[in-house]
């Protein structure tokens, strides 16, 4: 079959078009692939939560909440030695709005603040005061501070022995699931997030082992929890997790 050079001109033009519209698609899917690339991870919603890992049978699990809104048995909460406004005068403490001390004291009518003020609750280093707070008051069955100490004196190695503190008083008082929030950010301490988060992370698991060891030796029935949650503000959820994963790794090797 002859083909004639005004059909070759012409197929030539089609397979021009063809050839220069993929040219276009291609380029305008290698730019959408560009933008979505740089486009930086949207900081998790309020109530996103994520199981980070397993110690035993222990779940460790982040959670993008504050301590007057997750809704567990035991909520434990962790403050300084008191210092006028200390929670409240942002900054160098967060802003009312992102701060889970200042909201959890207001859900109580101020009684933290009162308790701490008038050294009902001094906040020594790894002391604790448990409460009942009202019915509705805060989502949490039950209150559990434990002491920081003075917070020119703090380091982050503390909150290993606060790990192990927390689940201890978990353990104590046969709580199924709590949750632990440092709030040092909240009393402006500049604190390393992720070891902070690790570091309490060490402390539940070293807690966890004792426990095994008394169990395995008839020294101890206690019953261990299924659910242990560490909250974290949408902007420190990730980092927090970093170091939670790291802690839960270390105790594996």
């Amino acid at each position: 079959m002859e083909v004639s050079g005004s059909n070759i001109r012409k197929y030539s033009y089609y397979i021009c078009i063809i050839v220069a519209m993929i040219m276009n698609v291609s380029g305008t899917f290698g730019q959408q692939s560009t933008t979505k690339s740089s486009i930086n991870p949207i900081n998790p919603p309020e109530g996103t939560s994520k199981i980070w890992g397993y110690v035993d049978s222990l779940a460790i699990i982040g959670l993008v909440e504050g301590p007057a809104t997750a809704d567990v048995e035991l909520q434990i909460a962790c403050v300084f030695e008191y210092t006028e406004g200390d929670i409240f005068n942002s900054p160098p403490a967060l802003p009312a709005a992102l701060n889970g001390m200042v909201h959890l004291d207001q859900a109580l009518k101020g009684k933290i603040t009162e308790i701490r003020k008038t050294s009902k609750f001094t906040g020594e280093a790894l002391s604790t005061f448990l409460m009942t707070p009202p019915e509705g008051a805060i989502k949490a069955k039950k209150l559990l501070l434990i002491g920081l100490g003075n917070r020119n004196n703090f380091t982050p190695d503390l909150m290993v022995s606060v790990g192990v503190a927390a689940t201890r008083e978990a353990m104590k008082l046969g709580a199924r699931e709590f949750a632990i929030s440092s709030d040092l950010k909240d009393a402006s301490i500049d604190s390393p997030t992720a070891l902070v988060a690790g570091n309490i992370v060490k402390g539940i698991i070293k807690a966890i082992q004792v426990e095994n060891y008394l169990k395995v030796n008839n020294l101890s029935n206690s019953e261990q929890p299924g659910k242990v949650y560490l909250l974290a503000g949408s902007n420190f959820f990730t980092v927090a997790g970093q170091g939670i994963q790291e802690a839960i790794i270390q105790s594996g090797e």
